[in-house]
Protein backbone atom coordinates (compact mmCIF):
# COMPACT_ATOMS: atom_id res chain seq x y z
CA UNK A 1 0.00 0.00 0.00
CA UNK A 2 1.35 3.47 -0.93
CA UNK A 3 2.03 5.56 2.55
CA UNK A 4 0.44 8.86 3.09
CA UNK A 5 3.22 9.64 5.16
CA UNK A 6 6.35 8.21 3.99
CA UNK A 7 9.39 8.56 6.07
CA UNK A 8 7.01 9.06 8.94
CA UNK A 9 7.32 6.73 12.23
CA UNK A 10 6.13 6.68 15.62
CA UNK A 11 6.08 10.24 17.68
CA UNK A 12 8.94 10.70 19.66
CA UNK A 13 7.15 10.97 22.64
CA UNK A 14 5.87 7.08 22.53
CA UNK A 15 9.37 6.13 21.71
CA UNK A 16 10.94 7.42 24.70
CA UNK A 17 7.95 7.16 27.30
CA UNK A 18 8.68 3.64 26.16
CA UNK A 19 12.24 3.80 26.72
CA UNK A 20 11.43 5.36 30.03
CA UNK A 21 9.03 2.46 31.14
CA UNK A 22 11.58 -0.43 30.05
CA UNK A 23 14.48 1.09 31.70
CA UNK A 24 12.44 2.49 35.15
CA UNK A 25 13.42 5.63 34.32
CA UNK A 26 11.62 9.04 35.73
CA UNK A 27 9.74 10.18 32.77
CA UNK A 28 10.32 13.95 32.25
CA UNK A 29 9.87 13.34 28.13
CA UNK A 30 6.11 13.21 27.67
CA UNK A 31 3.67 16.49 28.53
CA UNK A 32 1.19 15.19 31.18
CA UNK A 33 1.55 15.68 34.87
CA UNK A 34 2.14 12.68 37.53
CA UNK A 35 -0.37 14.29 40.10
CA UNK A 36 -3.94 14.28 39.63
CA UNK A 37 -6.69 16.92 39.19
CA UNK A 38 -8.75 18.38 41.22
CA UNK A 39 -11.02 16.09 43.11
CA UNK A 40 -14.01 18.77 42.94
CA UNK A 41 -13.51 17.83 39.00
CA UNK A 42 -13.62 14.68 39.49
CA UNK A 43 -16.88 14.96 41.36
CA UNK A 44 -18.73 17.33 38.80
CA UNK A 45 -17.72 14.93 36.50
CA UNK A 46 -19.55 11.94 38.06
CA UNK A 47 -22.49 14.01 38.94
CA UNK A 48 -22.56 14.55 35.45
CA UNK A 49 -22.77 11.11 34.86
CA UNK A 50 -24.99 9.92 37.58
CA UNK A 51 -27.68 12.91 36.04
CA UNK A 52 -28.17 11.03 32.90
CA UNK A 53 -25.67 13.40 30.86
CA UNK A 54 -24.29 10.68 29.21
CA UNK A 55 -26.20 11.14 25.47
CA UNK A 56 -24.15 12.37 22.26
CA UNK A 57 -24.04 16.12 22.94
CA UNK A 58 -24.36 18.97 20.56
CA UNK A 59 -21.87 18.70 17.66
CA UNK A 60 -20.68 22.44 18.81
CA UNK A 61 -20.22 21.34 22.46
CA UNK A 62 -22.64 21.86 24.98
CA UNK A 63 -24.02 25.63 25.13
CA UNK A 64 -23.13 25.86 29.05
CA UNK A 65 -19.71 25.22 28.16
CA UNK A 66 -19.50 27.40 25.05
CA UNK A 67 -20.67 30.27 26.90
CA UNK A 68 -17.96 29.97 30.05
CA UNK A 69 -15.54 29.98 27.04
CA UNK A 70 -17.13 33.10 25.26
CA UNK A 71 -16.94 34.91 28.82
CA UNK A 72 -13.59 34.35 29.93
CA UNK A 73 -12.06 34.92 26.74
CA UNK A 74 -13.92 38.33 27.07
CA UNK A 75 -12.30 38.86 30.47
CA UNK A 76 -9.09 37.83 29.36
CA UNK A 77 -8.52 39.55 25.94
CA UNK A 78 -11.55 41.97 25.11
CA UNK A 79 -12.63 39.71 22.55
CA UNK A 80 -16.16 39.02 21.89
CA UNK A 81 -16.87 35.06 20.29
CA UNK A 82 -20.47 34.11 19.71
CA UNK A 83 -20.81 30.95 21.78
CA UNK A 84 -23.76 29.90 19.29
CA UNK A 85 -21.39 30.67 16.31
CA UNK A 86 -17.76 30.99 17.03
CA UNK A 87 -16.91 28.51 19.56
CA UNK A 88 -16.68 24.49 19.68
CA UNK A 89 -15.66 22.13 21.86
CA UNK A 90 -13.22 19.58 20.08
CA UNK A 91 -11.37 16.25 21.13
CA UNK A 92 -8.18 17.86 22.25
CA UNK A 93 -6.08 20.42 20.78
CA UNK A 94 -4.47 18.28 18.41
CA UNK A 95 -8.27 17.24 17.07
CA UNK A 96 -8.46 21.11 16.81
CA UNK A 97 -5.91 21.47 15.17
CA UNK A 98 -6.13 19.01 12.75
CA UNK A 99 -9.93 20.06 11.71
CA UNK A 100 -8.92 24.06 11.56
CA UNK A 101 -6.13 22.33 8.50
CA UNK A 102 -8.59 20.41 7.37
CA UNK A 103 -10.96 22.95 6.54
CA UNK A 104 -8.72 24.97 4.52
CA UNK A 105 -5.88 23.94 2.90
CA UNK A 106 -5.75 21.71 0.27
CA UNK A 107 -3.70 20.74 -2.58
CA UNK A 108 -0.20 23.20 -3.40
CA UNK A 109 -1.21 25.58 -0.52
CA UNK A 110 1.50 26.77 1.30
CA UNK A 111 1.65 26.71 5.08
CA UNK A 112 4.77 28.55 7.10
CA UNK A 113 5.61 27.21 10.83
CA UNK A 114 8.20 28.17 13.00
CA UNK A 115 10.38 25.23 14.11
CA UNK A 116 11.44 23.28 16.80
CA UNK A 117 7.57 22.79 15.99
CA UNK A 118 4.70 20.65 17.88
CA UNK A 119 5.06 17.55 16.01
CA UNK A 120 1.56 17.32 14.44
CA UNK A 121 1.54 20.64 12.75
CA UNK A 122 3.63 19.36 9.22
CA UNK A 123 2.20 15.51 9.03
CA UNK A 124 -1.24 17.38 9.16
CA UNK A 125 -0.17 19.95 6.18
CA UNK A 126 1.05 17.04 3.83
CA UNK A 127 -1.81 14.81 4.42
CA UNK A 128 -4.11 17.25 3.04
CA UNK A 129 -1.36 18.07 0.02
CA UNK A 130 0.03 20.77 1.60
CA UNK A 131 3.35 22.35 1.51
CA UNK A 132 5.25 23.07 4.73
CA UNK A 133 7.71 25.92 4.66
CA UNK A 134 9.26 25.75 7.88
CA UNK A 135 11.11 28.93 9.67
CA UNK A 136 13.97 27.21 11.83
CA UNK A 137 14.39 29.02 14.89
CA UNK A 138 18.04 28.84 17.16
CA UNK A 139 18.68 28.62 20.57
CA UNK A 140 18.78 30.20 22.99
CA UNK A 141 16.13 32.42 22.81
CA UNK A 142 14.46 31.26 19.30
CA UNK A 143 13.33 34.49 18.83
CA UNK A 144 11.66 35.14 15.42
CA UNK A 145 13.18 37.50 12.70
CA UNK A 146 10.03 38.68 10.48
CA UNK A 147 11.37 40.14 7.76
CA UNK A 148 12.98 36.69 7.09
CA UNK A 149 9.42 35.32 7.57
CA UNK A 150 8.60 37.66 4.99
CA UNK A 151 10.75 36.17 2.00
CA UNK A 152 8.98 32.81 2.84
CA UNK A 153 5.70 34.45 1.29
CA UNK A 154 4.60 33.62 -2.11
CA UNK A 155 0.90 33.57 -4.00
CA UNK A 156 0.70 30.27 -2.68
CA UNK A 157 0.45 31.01 1.15
CA UNK A 158 -2.53 30.31 2.53
CA UNK A 159 -1.61 30.32 6.67
CA UNK A 160 0.85 30.59 9.24
CA UNK A 161 0.85 28.51 12.34
CA UNK A 162 1.71 30.07 15.65
CA UNK A 163 2.35 28.49 19.11
CA UNK A 164 2.89 30.59 22.09
CA UNK A 165 3.44 29.47 25.09
CA UNK A 166 5.61 27.19 22.56
CA UNK A 167 6.47 23.48 22.91
CA UNK A 168 9.31 22.50 22.82
CA UNK A 169 11.04 26.04 23.78
CA UNK A 170 8.72 27.90 26.39
CA UNK A 171 9.45 30.94 24.50
CA UNK A 172 6.24 33.46 24.05
CA UNK A 173 4.89 36.19 21.56
CA UNK A 174 5.63 39.32 22.13
CA UNK A 175 3.65 42.65 21.60
CA UNK A 176 6.33 43.56 18.70
CA UNK A 177 6.33 40.13 17.63
CA UNK A 178 2.20 40.58 16.61
CA UNK A 179 2.76 43.78 15.86
CA UNK A 180 5.17 42.63 13.15
CA UNK A 181 2.50 39.40 12.17
CA UNK A 182 -0.03 42.39 11.64
CA UNK A 183 2.19 44.24 9.19
CA UNK A 184 3.35 41.19 7.37
CA UNK A 185 -0.47 39.88 6.79
CA UNK A 186 -2.51 43.15 6.40
CA UNK A 187 -3.67 43.31 2.71
CA UNK A 188 -3.54 39.01 2.18
CA UNK A 189 -5.65 36.92 2.78
CA UNK A 190 -3.23 34.29 4.95
CA UNK A 191 -4.56 32.89 7.98
CA UNK A 192 -3.83 32.00 11.41
CA UNK A 193 -3.53 29.01 13.18
CA UNK A 194 -2.89 29.79 16.96
CA UNK A 195 -2.05 26.90 18.86
CA UNK A 196 -2.67 28.50 22.38
CA UNK A 197 -2.85 25.13 24.44
CA UNK A 198 -0.22 26.86 27.22
CA UNK A 199 -1.67 30.34 27.74
CA UNK A 200 -2.37 30.11 31.59
CA UNK A 201 1.03 29.20 31.33
CA UNK A 202 2.73 32.59 31.23
CA UNK A 203 5.53 33.41 34.16
CA UNK A 204 6.66 36.82 35.64
CA UNK A 205 4.60 38.63 35.45
CA UNK A 206 4.20 38.76 31.56
CA UNK A 207 1.47 38.51 29.53
CA UNK A 208 0.20 36.54 26.86
CA UNK A 209 -0.43 38.11 23.53
CA UNK A 210 -3.43 35.68 21.99
CA UNK A 211 -4.33 36.65 18.95
CA UNK A 212 -8.04 37.32 20.09
CA UNK A 213 -6.02 40.37 21.70
CA UNK A 214 -5.68 41.84 17.81
CA UNK A 215 -8.97 42.53 16.11
CA UNK A 216 -6.36 42.41 13.25
CA UNK A 217 -5.28 39.11 13.70
CA UNK A 218 -8.59 37.92 15.32
CA UNK A 219 -10.38 37.98 11.90
CA UNK A 220 -8.46 36.09 10.30
CA UNK A 221 -7.50 33.29 13.15
CA UNK A 222 -8.58 29.96 14.71
CA UNK A 223 -7.37 29.97 18.08
CA UNK A 224 -6.96 26.25 19.54
CA UNK A 225 -7.10 25.70 23.81
CA UNK A 226 -6.64 22.23 25.44
CA UNK A 227 -9.09 22.05 28.60
CA UNK A 228 -6.14 19.18 29.51
CA UNK A 229 -3.34 22.10 30.15
CA UNK A 230 -5.76 23.95 32.13
CA UNK A 231 -7.02 21.16 34.33
CA UNK A 232 -4.34 18.53 34.47
CA UNK A 233 -6.52 16.23 32.52
CA UNK A 234 -4.73 15.52 29.68
CA UNK A 235 -5.82 12.15 29.35
CA UNK A 236 -9.66 13.24 28.73
CA UNK A 237 -8.53 14.84 25.69
CA UNK A 238 -10.70 17.73 25.29
CA UNK A 239 -10.59 21.11 23.76
CA UNK A 240 -11.85 23.54 21.85
CA UNK A 241 -11.49 26.24 18.85
CA UNK A 242 -12.48 30.18 18.73
CA UNK A 243 -12.65 31.25 14.73
CA UNK A 244 -14.66 33.82 13.43
CA UNK A 245 -18.03 32.54 12.48
CA UNK A 246 -17.35 32.88 8.86
CA UNK A 247 -14.44 30.43 9.44
CA UNK A 248 -15.86 28.41 11.99
CA UNK A 249 -18.69 27.27 10.08
CA UNK A 250 -15.83 26.09 7.55
CA UNK A 251 -14.24 24.38 10.85
CA UNK A 252 -17.76 22.14 11.96
CA UNK A 253 -18.00 21.01 8.38
CA UNK A 254 -15.63 19.16 9.12
CA UNK A 255 -15.47 18.19 13.05
CA UNK A 256 -19.47 17.10 12.31
CA UNK A 257 -17.24 14.00 9.92
CA UNK A 258 -14.41 13.55 11.90
CA UNK A 259 -15.81 12.84 15.65
CA UNK A 260 -19.46 14.71 15.35
CA UNK A 261 -19.70 15.30 19.26
CA UNK A 262 -17.27 15.22 22.18
CA UNK A 263 -17.56 13.39 25.93
CA UNK A 264 -20.84 14.68 27.24
CA UNK A 265 -20.09 13.86 31.12
CA UNK A 266 -17.11 15.32 31.21
CA UNK A 267 -17.78 19.01 28.89
CA UNK A 268 -20.86 19.27 31.44
CA UNK A 269 -18.67 18.53 34.51
CA UNK A 270 -16.21 20.73 33.41
CA UNK A 271 -18.65 23.27 32.74
CA UNK A 272 -19.82 23.41 36.43
CA UNK A 273 -16.20 23.36 37.63
CA UNK A 274 -15.32 26.41 35.51
CA UNK A 275 -18.31 28.40 36.79
CA UNK A 276 -15.57 29.86 39.42
CA UNK A 277 -13.18 32.17 37.62
CA UNK A 278 -10.78 31.66 40.43
CA UNK A 279 -9.61 28.03 38.49
CA UNK A 280 -7.54 30.45 36.28
CA UNK A 281 -6.10 32.55 38.66
CA UNK A 282 -3.55 30.31 40.55
CA UNK A 283 -2.80 28.45 37.46
CA UNK A 284 0.89 30.94 36.49
CA UNK A 285 1.67 31.03 40.17
CA UNK A 286 1.38 27.17 40.32
CA UNK A 287 3.49 25.96 37.43
CA UNK A 288 5.98 29.10 37.90
CA UNK A 289 6.68 27.35 41.58
CA UNK A 290 7.67 24.43 39.72
CA UNK A 291 9.62 26.25 36.84
CA UNK A 292 11.80 28.04 39.63
CA UNK A 293 12.52 24.78 41.60
CA UNK A 294 13.32 22.78 38.83
CA UNK A 295 15.25 25.57 37.35
CA UNK A 296 17.03 26.02 40.84
CA UNK A 297 18.31 22.56 40.82
CA UNK A 298 19.14 21.65 36.82
CA UNK A 299 21.61 25.02 37.86
CA UNK A 300 23.58 22.79 39.87
CA UNK A 301 24.01 19.97 37.08
CA UNK A 302 26.20 20.10 34.32
CA UNK A 303 23.75 21.42 31.52
CA UNK A 304 22.91 24.97 30.66
CA UNK A 305 19.45 26.19 31.29
CA UNK A 306 17.83 27.81 28.34
CA UNK A 307 14.89 30.70 28.74
CA UNK A 308 11.35 29.53 29.53
CA UNK A 309 8.85 32.06 29.73
CA UNK A 310 5.96 30.04 29.21
CA UNK A 311 4.19 26.50 29.12
CA UNK A 312 5.46 23.19 31.58
CA UNK A 313 8.85 22.66 29.19
CA UNK A 314 12.43 23.60 30.12
CA UNK A 315 15.20 22.73 27.84
CA UNK A 316 18.98 22.54 28.69
CA UNK A 317 21.65 23.03 26.33
CA UNK A 318 24.77 20.28 26.43
CA UNK A 319 26.90 21.17 23.07
CA UNK A 320 29.72 21.94 25.84
CA UNK A 321 30.27 18.86 27.56
CA UNK A 322 30.51 16.63 24.05
CA UNK A 323 29.50 16.19 20.62
CA UNK A 324 26.69 13.38 20.67
CA UNK A 325 23.51 13.68 18.97
CA UNK A 326 20.34 15.11 20.38
CA UNK A 327 18.75 11.27 20.27
CA UNK A 328 22.01 9.88 21.59
CA UNK A 329 21.77 11.85 24.46
CA UNK A 330 18.70 11.17 25.34
CA UNK A 331 19.10 7.93 25.11
CA UNK A 332 22.33 7.76 27.45
CA UNK A 333 20.20 9.74 29.98
CA UNK A 334 17.75 6.97 29.78
CA UNK A 335 19.79 3.85 29.88
CA UNK A 336 22.66 4.99 32.19
CA UNK A 337 20.92 7.60 34.76
CA UNK A 338 16.89 6.65 34.20
CA UNK A 339 15.78 9.97 33.12
CA UNK A 340 13.73 10.40 29.52
CA UNK A 341 13.66 14.03 28.19
CA UNK A 342 13.06 14.61 24.34
CA UNK A 343 15.32 15.42 21.81
CA UNK A 344 14.51 18.93 20.34
CA UNK A 345 15.95 17.80 16.47
CA UNK A 346 12.77 15.69 16.60
CA UNK A 347 10.61 19.05 16.59
CA UNK A 348 12.21 20.30 13.28
CA UNK A 349 11.16 18.45 9.77
CA UNK A 350 14.91 18.41 9.18
CA UNK A 351 16.41 17.15 12.18
CA UNK A 352 18.00 19.90 12.84
CA UNK A 353 20.14 19.34 15.91
CA UNK A 354 21.38 21.92 18.27
CA UNK A 355 22.40 19.75 21.42
CA UNK A 356 19.19 20.80 23.29
CA UNK A 357 17.06 18.57 25.15
CA UNK A 358 13.29 19.11 26.37
CA UNK A 359 11.85 17.97 29.89
CA UNK A 360 8.73 18.46 31.40
CA UNK A 361 8.13 19.67 34.96
CA UNK A 362 4.64 19.10 35.64
CA UNK A 363 5.54 16.95 38.03
CA UNK A 364 5.47 16.09 41.98
CA UNK A 365 8.58 17.90 43.66
CA UNK A 366 9.86 14.73 44.64
CA UNK A 367 9.76 13.62 41.10
CA UNK A 368 11.86 16.36 40.15
CA UNK A 369 14.38 16.18 43.13
CA UNK A 370 14.81 12.58 42.31
CA UNK A 371 15.32 13.36 38.91
CA UNK A 372 17.87 16.19 39.40
CA UNK A 373 19.70 13.87 41.88
CA UNK A 374 20.41 11.39 39.16
CA UNK A 375 20.98 14.39 36.41
CA UNK A 376 23.64 15.75 39.08
CA UNK A 377 25.60 12.14 38.44
CA UNK A 378 26.17 12.92 34.53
Amino acid sequence: MLSKLPGVATTIFTVMSRLAEDHQAINLSQGFPDYDCDPLLVEAVSDAMRSGANQYAPMTGLPVLRELIAEKTKRLYGAHYHPEKEVTITAGGTQAIFTALSSCIGPGDEVIIFEPAYDSYAPAVRLLGGLVKPYELTPPDYQIDWDMVKKLFSVNTKMIILNSPQNPTGCILSKEDAAQLIRLTMGTDILILSDEVYEHLIYDGQQHHSMALYPELRERSFIVASFGKLLHTTGWKLGYCLAPEQLMREFRKVHQFNVFSVNTPMQAGIAAYLKDPSVYAGLSGFFQQKRDLFRAMLAETRFKLLPCQGSYFQCVSYGHLNELKDKEMATILVKEHGVASIPVSAFYTKGTDHQVLRFCFAKKQETLEKAVERLMKF
